[in-house]
C-alpha cells in the first residue's frame, strides 16, 4: 500500500526521479500517489528490490479482474514507473508480478521505455518555458502571438479601470473557501459544455482539497486567484515541484467573461512561477486556443494500454478499447472533433434549461 512506503523508500523514489532527466512533475512524486490512496482504497505501489535497495516504483490502481489504471487516471497529467536509470524490465514482467491482466494509461510520460512501444496514441501537451525569465516569455509572445498578448493586456488595463475594484493577484492562496468557489465554477463549466463534472466524484473534490493542504518538496498544491477588490474572478488549482507547474484546473466568474480573466490569471501565473524559480508551466494535454497562444513548445504524453495474453486481458479490451479508439478517430480529424464539441455544448445547454 502506499501509506505503508517507509522514509527510505520515498527518498529513494524522489532521488530516482532526479536522476532520470524528465521533467520535474509533481504528478510522478510519492507525495501524489500517496494522496490518490488516501481516497482510492485500491491504489498499489510495486517496489522492485536489486541487491537490498529500491530501484524502483510502479503506482497503479487494481481493479475487477485484474484491470489495472495509472494511479488517479482521469485527473493524473503525469504517469509511469519510477526506474533507476539504466534498469530495464518487461511490461509483461511487471504486470505479472503485480497480478495485473493490463494496464491502462492516458497521459504516459514519454521516455518511459517499459511502456511507451505499447502506446495506441501519441498526444501533445503546450508548455510555457520561463526559464530565462517572464521579460523573455512576455518578448516572445509579443513575436509569436502579438495580437493576443496586446489584446490580453488590454483588458486587463480595462478591467483595473471598470472592474469596481483594485485588481490584484495571489499566486499561492490558501483559503479553503476560495478552492471551493473555484469548484464551483469548474462544475458549472462542465455541466454548461456538455463535459463530464469531475467535481460531482466525491474522491475527486477530496484528492483536491487534500492537494491543497500538501507541502513537500516535488509536490505541493497552489491555488492561484485574480481578485478584484476582495472578489475572486478567476483562479487556478495545480501541483508544484522546485522546477515545474502542472496546471490542472482553471475556472473564472462568467460575470467577468468580457474582460478574458482566465488568460491575465495565466498570464500572473506565468510571471509568478518564473519569479519562484519554476521554468516550466505544464498546460497538460487537451486542444484549446488559449493553449495555442500560450505556449511555447510541446511535451509529448502517450495513451494506451500493457495487457498479458489471457482471457481477463480480453475482456479488458473488448470494455475499453474500442470506445478509445473511437476517440481517438475523432481527435486526429479536426472537423469532426468540432461537430462534437458543438453537440456537447448543445447538450449543456439543454440540461441548463
Amino acid at each position: 500500500m502506499p501509506g505503508e512506503l517507509s522514509d527510505r523508500e520515498t527518498e529513494a523514489w524522489r532521488e530516482l526521479r532526479a536522476k532520470s532527466g524528465a521533467p520535474a512533475n509533481p504528478f510522478m512524486e510519492p507525495e501524489f500517489t500517496r494522496a490518490v490512496a488516501a481516497v482510492r482504497p485500491r491504489a498499489r505501489v510495486a517496489v522492485l528490490w536489486e541487491d537490498g535497495e529500491p530501484v524502483g516504483f510502479f503506482p497503479y490502481e487494481r481493479g475487477a479482474l485484474g484491470h489495472g489504471r495509472a494511479i488517479g487516471l482521469g485527473v493524473s497529467d503525469c504517469q509511469g514507473v519510477v526506474l533507476r536509470p539504466g534498469l530495464r524490465t518487461s511490461a509483461r514482467a511487471l504486470l505479472r508480478a503485480c497480478a495485473l491482466a493490463a494496464w491502462e494509461f492516458d497521459n504516459l510520460e514519454a521516455g518511459q521505455s517499459t511502456f511507451t512501444p505499447l502506446a495506441a496514441e501519441q498526444v501533445a501537451s503546450p508548455v510555457i518555458d520561463v526559464g530565462e525569465g517572464y521579460a523573455a516569455y512576455e518578448s516572445l509572445l509579443r513575436a509569436q502571438s502579438p495580437k493576443f498578448l496586446r489584446t490580453t493586456l488590454a483588458k486587463e488595463r480595462k478591467l483595473a479601470r471598470l472592474g469596481g475594484g483594485e485588481v490584484r493577484f495571489v499566486f499561492d492562496e490558501r483559503d479553503p473557501k476560495v478552492l471551493a468557489t473555484l469548484m464551483e465554477w469548474k462544475s458549472a463549466q462542465y455541466r454548461r459544455t456538455g463535459r463530464r463534472d469531475r467535481f460531482a466524484k466525491e474522491w475527486i473534490t477530496t484528492l483536491v482539497r487534500r492537494l491543497h493542504e500538501l507541502r513537500a518538496p516535488g509536490c505541493s498544491g497552489v491555488l492561484s486567484v485574480l481578485y478584484v477588490g476582495d472578489r475572486p474572478i478567476a483562479a487556478h488549482f495545480g501541483l508544484r515541484s522546485a522546477t515545474v507547474l502542472s496546471c490542472w484546473f482553471p475556472a473564472y466568474d462568467p460575470d467577468y467573461a468580457k474582460f478574458s480573466p482566465g488568460l491575465i490569471l495565466h498570464l500572473r501565473m506565468a510571471e509568478a512561477a518564473a519569479a519562484a524559480g519554476i521554468g516550466m508551466l505544464d498546460l497538460g494535454r487537451g486542444d484549446a486556443e488559449y493553449k495555442d497562444a500560450l505556449k511555447t513548445g510541446e511535451l509529448r504524453v502517450y495513451e494506451g494500454s500493457a495487457v498479458r495474453p489471457g482471457i481477463r486481458a480480453g475482456l479488458y479490451w473488448l470494455s475499453r478499447e474500442p470506445a478509445r479508439r473511437t476517440h481517438s478517430f475523432v481527435r486526429s480529424r479536426p472537423r469532426l472533433a468540432g461537430y462534437g464539441r458543438q453537440a456537447l455544448n448543445r447538450i449543456g445547454r439543454i440540461r441548463g434549461i
